[in-house]
């Protein structure tokens, strides 16, 4: 039916009033149409949220035309292997989202920046293999976060900083991690369980749970650990090693499955209060294979440090390096610092450089530095210190008694490959090729400058090529195409140095690497100024020598004069003797065999026997001639 409008600037009457009252309550009272739910996907609208239900569709990417009112959205078991950004953008009610057992590999930066609300994340069993730190960027309000059975080696520090207030559940466990990043772990306040189990961690730093006042578990199982450092959390709160039967208000740590080393670092770890776990300890030797638990508290013990190699004195001219040597024994392996002789603590510097090995490294030796300097050897069970004397010789004095010093031996024959053409200054009158120059020499650097007239086409770099005459082996260095000169910081002092320098360019025909040499030099480094060896110290070690050979020359003669007297004396006290034994050997060949008959005779010796000898009685002669015997 159709009723006539009023004229214009009249007002509508009570019955064309009543008929559009209806009209507008409808309009009003009509819900927006909701988008159409995903194809094999179920969708569940319980007002006021909206889940939509994915699983096992088979699924290569998230499902484009998703409500933007969604709540919960799962989508496991499917074949995901990306996140983009526009996949849950505007998604601002989503809470719980689910992408477990999926095949992704990569996710876009920002991909959940719009998804402020969602509250729980669930990534475990993919492929991710790193952390960056947008990929997690935009998720303020996240509070639990499954990583888990992925393959990640890095997670950035920065990955997590979005919901570090927040998060209540942290499960990086069944990856490929060898560190964490702990700075961002220590700042996990509201955290109440952290899995960290099945991974490939070697190292907890101490006190990193000290501000996790809420954290309830910790699971460290199946990794590398071979210590776990006692934290102040853990005197303030009762410690299980099991969370049947443990408190509310207890942590329950978990760390079996490591190579523990069991020494008195782990003492702490001994009195938890636990159960029949099968732990075991992996070191030291006699505790090898052992139940963690049925160890006794006493055999958990370390060895005090123990130095077994220094260096006793060492002279450095003023300006020169010096490298002091410190080595120690201990368990746990000592830590070891090193003591200026002013008393202070000697700190990594520009001019000094402590490793961890106890080497100690002064670039340029100052007479300040001269002094004894003490080595300190320390672990859980004590120190032990050794000092290490330091004489630096003032310039001037070590240029003045550099002269007269013994020099080093004279270098063998080089092995640097030197191309044909190549020449040195003095051999043969033949003067160095201008294209190599060797400046600014000191006993442990040079600076090598080239010139390349004609860079052969194709110019990838420049190769230098060196070594001392009294090496084995030559070196290497690749520099770029741009470089010009080189500054060659690892010579030996006093030494003759053969160096050739090439281009490295490709064959314009074969396109293959090809070399050309610029030209080559020799030089030698200055010498290092070593402490003269005083001539009477020499004179009176040679004397020394002699003195003590002769006594031992003069000893093993007198020796022999005296055995040569007493073998002349007896022999004219008895000379009888002499000729006795002298008839008894000549009579050598003659035999006597045991008779059988009673009534045998002596036999007489032959001829060949030189005399006759008496059979004794009892016996039957045999007679043996020297040249045949028969039986």
């Amino acid at each position: 039916r159709f009723y006539p409008c009023p004229a214009p600037g009249a007002a509508p009457t009570m019955a064309q009033l009543l008929l559009l009252l209806p009209l507008l309550v409808v309009s009003r009272a009509a819900p927006a149409a909701p988008a159409a739910c995903p194809k094999r996907c179920q969708c569940q609208t319980l007002s006021p949220s909206f889940t939509v239900l994915c699983a096992k569709t088979g699924l290569l990417f998230v499902p484009p035309a998703l409500d933007r009112r969604t709540a919960e959205l799962r989508l496991m078991d499917n074949f995901i292997t990306v996140l983009r950004r526009r996949d849950f953008a505007n998604m601002t009610n989503l809470l719980h989202l689910t992408l477990s057992r999926n095949t992704i590999s990569q996710i876009m930066p920002l991909a959940f920046a719009d998804l402020r609300g969602l509250h729980a994340l669930h990534l475990d069993s993919n492929r991710l293999t790193a952390l960056g730190d947008d990929h997690l960027r935009g998720l303020v309000n996240l509070r639990h976060l499954i990583l888990s059975n992925n393959q990640l080696s890095s997670v950035s520090p920065r990955s997590l900083d979005d919901f570090v207030d927040t998060i209540e559940d942290l499960d990086l466990s069944y990856n490929n991690l060898v560190d964490v990043p702990w700075g961002t772990v220590a700042r996990l306040s509201n955290v109440n369980t952290v899995s960290l189990d099945h991974n490939l961690i070697e190292f907890v730093p101490e006190g990193i749970f000290s501000n996790l006042h809420k954290l309830a578990r910790l699971d460290m199982t199946s990794n590398k650990l071979k210590k776990i450092p006692p934290d102040p959390l853990f005197s303030r709160i009762p410690v299980y090693a099991k969370s049947k039967g443990s408190p509310l208000s207890s942590l329950v740590l978990s760390f079996g499955g490591n190579p523990l080393h069991c020494n008195c670092e782990l003492v702490w770890l001994r009195r938890l209060t636990r159960e029949d776990d099968l732990e075991t300890c992996a070191s030291p030797p006699e505790l090898m294979g052992k139940y963690f638990w049925s160890i006794r508290e006493e055999e958990f013990v370390c060895e005090p440090p123990m130095i077994t190699h220094r260096t006793p004195r060492l002279a450095a001219a003023e300006g020169r390096g010096a490298s002091l040597k410190c080595k120690a024994v201990g368990d746990p392996e000592p830590y070891v610092r090193w003591i200026g002789p002013d008393g202070r603590l000697v700190a990594n510097s520009s001019r000094t450089t402590s490793y961890a090995n106890g080497t100690l490294d002064i670039r340029a030796a100052s007479p300040a530095d001269g002094g004894t300097f003490t080595c300190i050897a320390s672990n859980a069970a004590g120190e032990s210190t050794a000092p290490v004397e330091l004489v630096v010789t003032p310039a001037a004095e070590a240029a003045n008694g550099s002269e007269g010093c013994d020099k080093e031996a004279e270098p063998g024959a080089s092995d640097i490959l030197i191309p044909a053409k190549s020449s040195f200054p003095g051999e043969g009158g033949e003067r160095p090729e201008p294209g190599v120059v060797v400046e600014e020499l000191t006993a442990a650097s040079a600076l090598v400058r080239w010139e390349a007239p004609q860079p052969p086409p194709g110019l990838r770099m420049f190769q230098l090529q060196y070594n001392s005459s009294a090496d084995d082996v030559p070196v290497y260095r690749m520099l770029p195409p741009s470089t010009q000169s080189f500054l060659l910081t690892d010579l030996a002092p006093g030494r003759d140095y053969e160096l050739c320098v090439l281009a490295v360019g490709a064959d314009a025909a074969t396109a293959l690497p090809a070399t050309r040499a610029l030209g080559c030099a020799r030089f030698a480094t200055r010498p290092e100024a070593r402490p003269c060896r005083s001539l009477h110290a020499q004179f009176l070690g040679g004397t020394m020598i002699i003195v003590i050979g002769g006594i031992i020359v003069a000893s093993v003669l007198v020796f022999i004069f005296i055995l040569l007297m007493k073998y002349k004396v007896y022999n004219n006290q008895h000379p009888a003797q002499g000729h006795k034994k002298a008839a008894k050997v000549a009579h050598g060949c003659c035999q006597t065999n045991g008779g059988s008959g009673a009534g045998a005779k002596a036999g007489e010796g032959r001829e060949s026997c030189g005399q006759e000898a008496p059979a004794p009685r009892g016996k039957a002669a045999v007679e043996l001639d020297c040249d045949k015997v028969t039986p």
